[in-house]
This record gives C-alpha cells, sequence and structure tokens, in this order.
C-alpha cells in the first residue's frame, strides 16, 4: 500500500474528529528534502487552528504507525480556493465551477485552458471554452485546480 494511502486511512477520522475533512494526503520530495502534507477542507474555511489540531491528532500517530522509513517533515494545512481536483468525487462536485487545465505538452501553442468545467469522464475532463467545450484526455493532462474569478 502507498504511503499516502496508508496514512489516509489512519489520518482521515483524526481528521473528521477535528471538524474537517481531509482533501489529500501528499508524500514529495522538495529541494532534497520530503514532505508529508495533509490538506483539510471545511465548510467555511481551514484556519491556523485547525491544522494546528490535526497535527497534533496526527503527529503522534505518525510517531506510532512509522510508515516513512526516511526523514521528512510533516504539514498540515489548507487545500485552498485553488485547490487541484484528483478523485472522480471532486471533479462531481464542482462541475459547472471555473478551472485551469494544465497539460504536459502543447495542444494549440498552449499549455493552459481556463474555462468551465463540464465533464469529467473516464479521466478525460471538459470545459467550456469561449462558447465551446473542449475536452482533454487524460493522459494529456498533468492537472486541473479550480481558479479564482474576480
Amino acid at each position: 500500500m502507498k504511503i499516502t494511502d496508508q496514512v489516509w486511512e489512519f489520518a482521515e477520522p483524526l481528521v473528521q474528529a477535528c471538524g474537517c475533512s481531509l482533501w489529500d494526503v501528499e508524500y514529495v520530495r522538495e529541494g532534497g528534502e520530503w514532505f508529508l502534507r495533509l490538506y483539510l477542507d471545511k465548510e467555511g474555511g481551514v484556519d491556523i487552528d485547525d491544522c494546528e489540531a490535526v497535527s497534533r491528532a496526527v503527529d503522534p500517530v505518525l510517531d506510532e504507525k512509522d510508515p516513512i522509513p526516511e526523514s521528512y517533515r510533516f504539514e498540515v494545512c489548507s487545500a485552498g480556493l485553488e485547490r487541484q481536483l484528483k478523485r472522480p468525487s471532486d471533479f462531481e462536485r464542482y462541475l459547472g465551477e471555473p478551472v485551469l487545465v494544465k497539460l504536459y505538452r502543447p495542444r494549440d501553442g498552449q499549455k493552459e485552458f481556463p474555462g468551465r468545467l463540464v465533464r469529467y469522464e473516464d479521466g478525460a475532463v471538459t470545459i467550456e471554452m469561449r462558447g465551446r467545450e473542449v475536452t482533454f484526455d487524460k493522459a494529456e493532462v498533468a492537472l486541473v485546480r479550480l481558479r479564482v474569478e474576480f
């Protein structure tokens, strides 16, 4: 089982007990260091007190279960307004919302496409952009994130 899946499994009930929901678990190497990050969501928004409460609840369980052999930094943060959509349920929840689709390789000379999320089927993402629908295959999409419009 992947580290992120293991952490999700034991962290989710602890996060919920703190009044939040677990949006994502990320284990990444940045600048020569490993980071384990929990991203939180909550109706009305996540604040620093929520992050602290979750950190205090999860940290001792991480020490006990020890799912990561190397040293790492543990961080708890808000998923943010421009959060990345990863799971099918994320896409379903935000249908009709503004998103930014980033591609691995340029299409028609560009790699970023802003629009409204219209559909998500088997990894393919369809957005409405300037009055027309554009579909991106799963293999070409690097990430999809929410986009804040002012």
